[in-house]
């Protein structure tokens, strides 16, 4: 099965709002889950990671919650090109993209619930939502959850909870992440100071992608490190509190921008629209980057009649496996610079340049 034909369009998921989707663009929270009886994957062998999917697959798969008509497979039947998208639309870990035979994938018809099967984990089953939307997130994982327990035996001690494969996610097995858009914060050079205040609250801070990445795009992922001796509750309601605090810094580093360095903000949101609307090879790091800081210039309102949905849409599809699945044939990356290139002067074509009008006050001390 060919899974771009079934997942929504990056035009219709990018259209998709919630609550701050200004600076969350969409909360996460998944449940880590193991069998009684059978060896962690990382240990098991073939035929009883097989076993393991062969038990837990059609059980997921049936969920009321999966819509229906999921879409459902054995990651040796997906190619290298979609596993890499579904890894683009963050429906799945790098590390399950490397799996084989004796895993596998459910993705519900919405795409707001995900279940990797024996990736470290027997059951790695995740809720989405745009924006900051964690309770909600939390709600909808947890009914996924009790259903599936009435379906399997879990690995449960009563002292430890929920075994799993690595100890930090003993306990609740719970892990509670958004993503965030924090131009303004890096523009302003506060980021690493907020990074270092949410590291001592027991949170981690990391790249687009999760552990071990860059924050491209200005895009930062923060979530909850401790999954012992809290309830899962207490840690969605904890890491809502501090993703509402993050959000007011940098709403504030906005304003403070436009209040002192407005030529600065302009200088590089024009730089970026420039380069993207005009370039004829472009990586796509630069791409993600740029692209950051036009969408920034969306939301201060610099692009008239622009929606925030057209970048956030290129954001998705100018990355490589995406851009080498548009032009359906094996791409060297100089190729792809190119027609990611081609791609993003004909999407920009009918958008002006950032038309910057500031109150006279602030024109007139604009020197930087």
């Amino acid at each position: 099965m060919d899974v771009t034909q079934y997942l929504i369009s990056p035009a219709e998921a990018t259209r998709r709002s919630g609550p701050h989707d200004k600076i969350v663009m969409s909360s996460r929270v998944r449940l880590a889950r193991n069998i009684k009886g059978l060896s962690f994957p990382g240990w098991a062998k073939k035929a009883e990671r097989v076993r393991a999917l062969e038990t837990v697959r059609p059980a997921v798969e049936t969920l009321p919650q999966m819509g229906g008509t999921p879409f459902s497979d054995s990651m040796d039947n997906l190619t290298a090109i979609d596993k890499q998208i579904l890894v683009e639309r963050h429906l799945i870990s790098r590390e399950h993209a490397a799996k084989t035979a004796g895993s596998g994938l459910v993705i519900s018809k919405d795409e707001s619930l995900c279940v990797m099967i024996n990736e470290e984990d027997h059951l790695r089953m995740q809720a989405l939502r745009p924006g900051l939307q964690m309770k909600q997130a939390w709600l909808a994982i947890d009914q996924v959850d009790s259903e599936l327990e009435r379906r399997l035996e879990y690995a449960f001690n009563s002292e430890l909870g929920y075994l799993t494969a690595c100890p930090t996610n003993l306990g609740t097995g719970i892990r509670v992440s958004a993503m965030l858009h924090l131009p303004g914060l890096v523009l302003s050079e506060h980021i690493n100071q907020i990074i270092q205040s949410v590291n001592k609250l027991g949170l981690a801070v990391r790249g687009l992608y999760g552990e071990g990445t860059e924050a491209l795009g200005n895009v930062f992922q923060v979530s909850n490190q401790m999954t012992l001796g809290e309830s899962e509750t207490d840690i969605v309601e904890r890491l809502n509190k501090v993703l509402l605090q993050i959000i007011e810094h940098e709403e504030n580093a906005r304003v403070m921008l436009l209040e002192k360095k407005p030529k600065m903000v302009f200088n590089h949101i024009g730089r970026a629209y420039g380069i993207l609307a005009n370039a004829h090879s472009i990586s796509s790091k630069e791409t993600m980057n740029l692209l950051s800081l036009m969408r920034l210039g969306v939301d201060l309102e610099l692009f008239p009649g622009v929606e925030r949905s057209l970048v956030d849409e290129l954001f998705i599809i100018t990355q490589p496996a995406h851009l080498q699945k548009t032009f359906s044939e094996k791409l060297a990356a100089e190729e792809r610079d190119v027609l990611r290139a081609d791609m993003l002067r004909e999407r920009l074509r009918t958008v002006h340049r950032p038309n910057p009008k500031l109150p006279p006050s602030l024109d007139k001390n604009s020197s930087q």
